[in-house]
């Protein structure tokens, strides 16, 4: 069956929300598994990327593809400049739409490198209907991957291994909590870089407009001294019944205590309680990978990075 296919820009709010239950639907017909965004990685790219990074924005990066019949079918979109991700209904996908997304990324999303254009699209590593588009279309897969991590949460999760003299709890709801929690966003993802460079906690209520954010599912662990030493932010669809952690870091003068195992692992035993049954999340590189296989489990799928350069 050959389906009539059309393809239009984001355009009004309401876009939003459709993408968002189509993404919850392709990932229950995919068996929960990250074959597409999970919905709280779309949520926080706007709340946070858009709104806070100035990661692009949703109506010159996303654009969908619908049927006949106005239902959507496919979702192109940017997360961070020169990189496109292809979210498609399962049952719908073909070779040929897979190909116009790459083309249209290629024209709409590609950046400018040493006088070349540069794109990379990111593929499951065991799919083989995308990875035979890209190499036609002169892509090479690189050396990059985001490992998907998972974890079964119907089975126990043991009670969190708190270090001597730290606390695990809830984010508080006070202006100085936000600014606690900010400092240490930066001092986990700056590391190296001068304290004067902190912009201050004006972007967090940013993060807290997300549809699905929590505080009681926003985690840190309070060092002696009083400072949020490590955090972790679980987000919950009770459609899919899956949680997926993003940010998860621990500050500099934290590091190597278990304190990003005691807060995802209280994360967790709280998930359970609302009837989560798999969390997820995603990790580049090989220490983070090592935390997140031992918290979670060694289970997972890997997101490759295939790029051109024309």
């Amino acid at each position: 069956m050959t389906l009539t296919l059309t393809m239009r820009s984001y355009q009004t709010e309401d876009d939003y929300y459709h993408i968002r239950a189509f993404l919850r639907r392709v990932m229950l017909l995919n068996g929960v598994r990250e074959k597409s965004w999970h919905v709280a990685r779309f949520d926080y790219w706007r709340w946070h990327g858009i709104l806070n990074l100035r990661d692009g924005q949703l109506e010159t990066d996303v654009f969908l593809w619908h049927a006949a019949d106005g239902e959507l079918v496919g979702v192109l979109n940017r997360e961070e400049a020169g990189n496109a991700y292809l979210q498609v209904h399962p049952h719908l996908r073909t070779p040929e739409l897979e190909d116009a997304m790459i083309a249209l990324a290629e024209e709409r999303l590609a950046v400018l490198e040493e006088g070349q254009r540069v794109l990379a699209v990111w593929s499951d590593a065991e799919d083989s209907l995308r990875p035979a588009i890209l190499r036609r279309r002169g892509y090479a897969r690189s050396a990059v991957a985001e490992s998907q991590w998972r974890r079964d949460l119907r089975a126990p999760v043991p009670e969190p291994v708190v270090p001597a003299g730290y606390v695990v709890r809830a984010l508080g709801d006070g202006e100085d909590e936000l600014a606690a929690r900010s400092r240490a966003s930066w001092r986990a993802f700056h590391r190296g870089e001068p304290d004067q460079g902190y912009p201050g906690h004006a972007w967090y209520p940013n993060l807290q407009r997300g549809p699905l954010y929590r505080r009681d599912l926003d985690i840190v662990a309070v060092a002696p001294g009083g400072e949020i030493a490590s955090f972790a932010t679980a987000w919950y669809d009770d459609v899919t019944r899956s949680a997926y952690f993003e940010p998860v870091a621990t500050t500099p003068e934290h590091i190597r205590r278990g304190l990003a195992r005691a807060v995802m692992t209280a994360a967790m035993r709280r998930l359970q309680l609302l009837g989560a049954t798999l969390a997820f999340v995603g990790g580049y590189e090989t220490v983070a990978n090592a935390v997140y296989a031992a918290v979670l489990s060694p289970e997972h799928d890997r997101s490759e990075k295939w790029v051109r350069r024309w």
